[in-house]
Protein backbone atom coordinates (compact mmCIF):
# COMPACT_ATOMS: atom_id res chain seq x y z
CA UNK A 1 0.00 0.00 0.00
CA UNK A 2 1.32 3.45 -0.95
CA UNK A 3 2.14 6.21 1.53
CA UNK A 4 -1.01 8.32 0.41
CA UNK A 5 -3.32 5.70 0.72
CA UNK A 6 -2.36 4.81 4.06
CA UNK A 7 -2.85 8.63 5.13
CA UNK A 8 -6.52 8.68 3.77
CA UNK A 9 -7.53 5.44 5.38
CA UNK A 10 -7.85 6.61 9.33
CA UNK A 11 -10.17 9.42 8.01
CA UNK A 12 -12.78 7.15 6.30
CA UNK A 13 -12.67 5.01 9.16
CA UNK A 14 -13.47 7.71 10.94
CA UNK A 15 -15.57 9.01 9.23
CA UNK A 16 -18.32 5.86 8.87
CA UNK A 17 -17.63 5.51 12.66
CA UNK A 18 -19.27 8.53 13.15
CA UNK A 19 -22.14 7.96 10.62
CA UNK A 20 -22.45 4.74 12.46
CA UNK A 21 -22.81 6.18 15.76
CA UNK A 22 -25.52 8.92 14.73
CA UNK A 23 -27.22 7.53 12.33
CA UNK A 24 -30.37 6.38 14.56
CA UNK A 25 -30.15 10.14 16.21
CA UNK A 26 -30.79 11.36 12.44
CA UNK A 27 -33.29 9.01 11.72
CA UNK A 28 -35.13 9.55 14.29
CA UNK A 29 -34.47 13.23 13.87
CA UNK A 30 -36.34 13.09 10.64
CA UNK A 31 -39.39 11.13 12.00
CA UNK A 32 -39.99 13.92 14.32
CA UNK A 33 -39.80 16.36 11.51
CA UNK A 34 -42.31 14.55 9.33
CA UNK A 35 -44.51 14.06 12.23
CA UNK A 36 -44.90 17.57 12.93
CA UNK A 37 -45.03 18.38 9.42
CA UNK A 38 -48.28 15.80 8.90
CA UNK A 39 -49.98 16.98 11.85
CA UNK A 40 -49.60 21.21 10.68
CA UNK A 41 -50.71 20.02 7.20
CA UNK A 42 -53.40 17.61 8.18
CA UNK A 43 -57.07 18.78 8.06
CA UNK A 44 -58.47 20.44 11.37
CA UNK A 45 -61.76 18.78 12.44
CA UNK A 46 -65.00 21.12 12.24
CA UNK A 47 -65.56 22.43 15.60
CA UNK A 48 -68.87 22.51 17.87
CA UNK A 49 -71.56 23.72 15.90
CA UNK A 50 -72.40 26.90 18.17
CA UNK A 51 -76.02 26.75 19.94
CA UNK A 52 -79.30 27.75 18.44
CA UNK A 53 -81.03 30.53 20.17
CA UNK A 54 -83.50 29.34 22.36
CA UNK A 55 -86.63 30.21 20.89
CA UNK A 56 -88.89 32.78 23.64
CA UNK A 57 -91.97 33.89 20.32
CA UNK A 58 -95.05 32.28 20.84
CA UNK A 59 -95.74 29.57 18.42
CA UNK A 60 -98.93 30.24 17.60
CA UNK A 61 -101.89 32.85 18.72
CA UNK A 62 -105.26 32.23 18.85
CA UNK A 63 -108.15 35.05 19.68
CA UNK A 64 -111.61 34.69 21.22
CA UNK A 65 -111.12 31.05 21.80
CA UNK A 66 -112.71 28.08 23.52
CA UNK A 67 -110.80 24.63 23.75
CA UNK A 68 -112.07 21.56 24.71
CA UNK A 69 -110.42 18.12 26.44
CA UNK A 70 -112.41 15.27 26.36
CA UNK A 71 -111.66 11.37 28.20
CA UNK A 72 -111.74 8.10 26.60
CA UNK A 73 -115.18 7.28 26.93
CA UNK A 74 -115.97 11.04 25.09
CA UNK A 75 -117.09 13.17 28.52
CA UNK A 76 -115.67 16.75 29.11
CA UNK A 77 -112.81 17.04 31.33
CA UNK A 78 -112.01 21.13 30.72
CA UNK A 79 -112.95 23.75 28.56
CA UNK A 80 -110.82 26.71 28.20
CA UNK A 81 -111.54 29.83 27.04
CA UNK A 82 -109.94 33.15 26.48
CA UNK A 83 -109.85 36.60 24.83
CA UNK A 84 -106.14 36.32 23.71
CA UNK A 85 -104.17 32.35 24.08
CA UNK A 86 -100.15 32.08 23.62
CA UNK A 87 -97.91 29.17 23.24
CA UNK A 88 -94.56 28.77 23.91
CA UNK A 89 -92.78 25.54 22.23
CA UNK A 90 -89.79 25.45 24.48
CA UNK A 91 -91.60 24.94 27.87
CA UNK A 92 -95.02 24.02 26.16
CA UNK A 93 -97.00 26.27 28.46
CA UNK A 94 -99.99 28.64 27.28
CA UNK A 95 -100.84 32.03 28.35
CA UNK A 96 -104.40 33.42 28.55
CA UNK A 97 -105.82 36.79 28.43
CA UNK A 98 -109.01 37.08 30.06
CA UNK A 99 -109.47 33.51 30.99
CA UNK A 100 -112.68 31.06 32.17
CA UNK A 101 -112.16 27.43 33.18
CA UNK A 102 -114.61 24.49 33.23
CA UNK A 103 -113.04 21.53 34.71
CA UNK A 104 -115.39 18.51 35.49
CA UNK A 105 -113.76 15.50 37.85
CA UNK A 106 -114.35 11.72 36.81
CA UNK A 107 -116.70 11.81 39.91
CA UNK A 108 -118.35 14.68 38.33
CA UNK A 109 -117.58 17.36 40.25
CA UNK A 110 -117.20 21.07 38.31
CA UNK A 111 -114.69 23.13 39.43
CA UNK A 112 -114.97 27.05 37.79
CA UNK A 113 -111.96 29.38 37.67
CA UNK A 114 -111.50 32.61 36.16
CA UNK A 115 -109.23 35.84 35.90
CA UNK A 116 -107.42 38.61 34.00
CA UNK A 117 -104.48 36.50 33.05
CA UNK A 118 -103.45 32.98 33.58
CA UNK A 119 -100.34 30.67 32.88
CA UNK A 120 -100.86 27.34 32.21
CA UNK A 121 -99.20 24.07 31.11
CA UNK A 122 -99.82 22.73 27.59
CA UNK A 123 -102.61 20.14 28.48
CA UNK A 124 -104.34 22.76 30.99
CA UNK A 125 -103.89 20.61 34.27
CA UNK A 126 -102.25 23.34 36.22
CA UNK A 127 -103.15 27.15 36.08
CA UNK A 128 -101.53 29.71 37.85
CA UNK A 129 -104.45 32.56 37.69
CA UNK A 130 -103.25 36.29 38.25
CA UNK A 131 -105.25 39.76 38.93
CA UNK A 132 -108.98 38.90 39.95
CA UNK A 133 -108.46 35.38 40.54
CA UNK A 134 -111.50 32.95 41.10
CA UNK A 135 -111.94 30.02 41.78
CA UNK A 136 -115.25 28.40 42.35
CA UNK A 137 -115.88 24.43 44.13
CA UNK A 138 -118.61 22.90 46.31
CA UNK A 139 -118.74 20.91 49.33
CA UNK A 140 -120.52 17.49 49.70
CA UNK A 141 -123.90 19.63 49.98
CA UNK A 142 -123.72 21.42 47.13
CA UNK A 143 -122.75 24.66 48.51
CA UNK A 144 -120.50 26.36 46.52
CA UNK A 145 -116.74 27.73 47.93
CA UNK A 146 -115.31 30.70 46.60
CA UNK A 147 -111.80 31.74 46.93
CA UNK A 148 -110.38 34.88 45.04
CA UNK A 149 -106.94 37.00 45.24
CA UNK A 150 -104.80 38.18 42.64
CA UNK A 151 -102.66 35.08 43.07
CA UNK A 152 -104.47 31.45 42.62
CA UNK A 153 -102.40 28.54 41.67
CA UNK A 154 -104.95 25.84 40.35
CA UNK A 155 -103.97 22.02 40.28
CA UNK A 156 -107.23 21.15 38.29
CA UNK A 157 -106.50 17.40 37.95
CA UNK A 158 -105.86 16.52 41.61
CA UNK A 159 -108.40 19.53 42.76
CA UNK A 160 -106.46 21.79 44.55
CA UNK A 161 -105.76 25.16 44.83
CA UNK A 162 -102.92 26.81 46.42
CA UNK A 163 -101.73 30.58 47.10
CA UNK A 164 -99.24 31.88 48.83
CA UNK A 165 -100.60 35.62 48.56
CA UNK A 166 -103.41 37.70 50.89
CA UNK A 167 -107.13 35.62 50.01
CA UNK A 168 -110.81 35.88 50.69
CA UNK A 169 -112.79 32.50 50.86
CA UNK A 170 -116.46 32.58 50.95
CA UNK A 171 -118.95 29.76 51.93
CA UNK A 172 -122.23 30.39 52.18
CA UNK A 173 -122.76 32.73 54.95
CA UNK A 174 -119.24 33.05 55.84
CA UNK A 175 -116.13 35.01 54.93
CA UNK A 176 -112.83 34.01 55.84
CA UNK A 177 -109.46 36.07 54.85
CA UNK A 178 -106.18 35.46 55.08
CA UNK A 179 -102.54 35.55 53.78
CA UNK A 180 -102.84 32.30 52.07
CA UNK A 181 -104.44 29.12 51.84
CA UNK A 182 -104.49 25.26 50.79
CA UNK A 183 -107.27 23.90 49.34
CA UNK A 184 -108.21 20.11 48.96
CA UNK A 185 -111.25 19.50 47.06
CA UNK A 186 -111.19 15.85 47.11
CA UNK A 187 -110.65 16.02 50.86
CA UNK A 188 -112.57 18.87 51.49
CA UNK A 189 -109.71 20.34 53.36
CA UNK A 190 -109.21 23.74 53.58
CA UNK A 191 -105.89 25.10 55.52
CA UNK A 192 -105.57 29.08 55.71
CA UNK A 193 -102.18 30.74 56.49
CA UNK A 194 -101.18 33.45 58.44
CA UNK A 195 -103.86 36.03 60.28
CA UNK A 196 -107.30 35.15 59.22
CA UNK A 197 -110.27 37.01 59.76
CA UNK A 198 -113.60 35.48 60.06
CA UNK A 199 -116.71 37.30 59.05
CA UNK A 200 -120.09 35.57 59.53
CA UNK A 201 -123.27 37.78 57.58
CA UNK A 202 -127.22 37.44 58.40
CA UNK A 203 -129.13 34.26 57.18
CA UNK A 204 -130.34 35.17 53.58
CA UNK A 205 -127.25 37.68 52.47
CA UNK A 206 -124.07 37.56 51.05
CA UNK A 207 -121.17 38.95 52.81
Amino acid sequence: MSPPERRRQPWLRAGLNLLTTYLPLLLMLLLALGTWWLVKNSPQPPGPAAPSSVRTEPDYTMTGFAVERFDAEGKLMLRLEGAVMHHYPTTDRIEIEDVRIRAISPQGRVTLAQAQKALATGDGSEVQLLGKAEVTSADTRGTPLVMKGEFLHAFLLTERVLSNRPVVVVHGNTELRAAGLVYDHPSQKLDLNGPTRLTLAPRGRAP
